[in-house]
């Protein structure tokens, strides 16, 4: 049984190298849980929020890094019905996947999508009912278990993981979690009780997880790492431990994620806000930084 050190070890010297620049546009969310639309799909309540910020990040000419969990593959048996509930959000990674700035790291829930041949068997194209044919969907994608950012000048680097490296239980026995999701919990779920082997759910296990990352980032060095799985938003002072996580989009009323902009990083907030006239409208709002990702270097 390999330690979380090694796990994390494994996923940051496979991952895939994205070389950037201070012109560079990168916005990370993750845990979207994706489902399909039934009383258990954690994601419906904010996908009209997801939404509205992806297109303003696509307009922007932003790069998108989905850091695993995009879709709740444990509650779902088949990836169709998340597509047909949330058909107008995957249009709009097509868009991001066509321009080449859709870029995919797998979670504990939707882990089968380390396999390349299940991803090209179920997200290459999908059948449309209306012209009776099959489309192109992410044709070629990839996904990663980690992704490290670059810097072309200052050769700083920013690893991306989904983070269960430091989950043992959802990493090694991931297929048993699944089968007690699907045939237990999603049906509490809908009643409300919540799932105790989920970290996002249970505190003394999300505390564990977010420890054992922080030893693995302390002795590399302090490589600045981004990483989801507790759905817990982190960001660090310069000078701590350089551990991040941009949250989740399955929060009451918001989702959050971090933006990678000018070679400065901040964790930011989409939610609901009410106008003075009592309509409703979408805002960003900045919970920390911006801050420059050099302060976080160490040598």
């Amino acid at each position: 049984m390999f330690s979380s050190k090694k796990r994390l070890d494994k996923a940051y010297k496979n991952a895939k190298v994205i070389n950037f620049d201070d012109d560079s546009k990168f916005i990370l969310f993750s845990d979207c849980h994706r489902g399909d639309n039934s009383f258990a799909d954690d994601f419906a309540k904010n996908r009209n929020i997801y939404f509205h910020a992806l297109k303003h990040y696509y307009a922007e000419g932003f790069q998108y890094c989905e850091i695993g969990d995009g879709d709740e593959l444990w509650e779902n048996l088949s990836f169709n019905s998340i597509l047909n509930a949330h058909k107008n959000v995957f249009m709009l990674m097509k868009q991001f996947h066509k321009a080449d700035k859709l870029h995919m790291i797998w979670g504990n829930h939707d882990m089968v999508y380390r396999n390349p041949d299940y991803v090209k068997k179920h997200l290459s194209t999908y059948f449309d009912a209306k012209t009776g044919k099959h489309v192109e969907l992410f044709k070629g994608i990839t996904y990663h278990e980690g992704i490290v950012l670059k810097h072309s000048l200052t050769e700083q680097e920013v690893f991306l993981t989904h983070g269960h490296q430091a989950d043992w239980w959802n990493f090694l026995f991931w297929k048993w979690s699944r089968f007690m999701v699907r045939i237990l919990w999603k049906p509490l779920n809908v009643m409300g009780i919540a799932d105790p082997t989920s970290p996002a759910k249970n505190y003394k296990e999300l505390i564990k997880v977010e420890r054992r990352t922080k030893k693995w980032i302390s002795e590399n060095n302090n490589l600045l790492t981004i990483v989801g799985h507790t759905h817990r938003p982190r960001f660090p002072k310069t000078g701590d431990i350089a551990f991040f996580n941009d949250g989740s989009c399955v929060h009451p009323r918001s989702i959050t994620g971090i933006e990678i902009e000018h070679g400065k990083i901040s964790l930011i907030k989409w939610h609901i806000a009410t106008k003075e006239d009592g309509t409703l409208q979408i805002v960003k709002t900045i919970l920390e930084g911006p801050r420059k990702l050099i302060d976080y270097v160490t040598s």
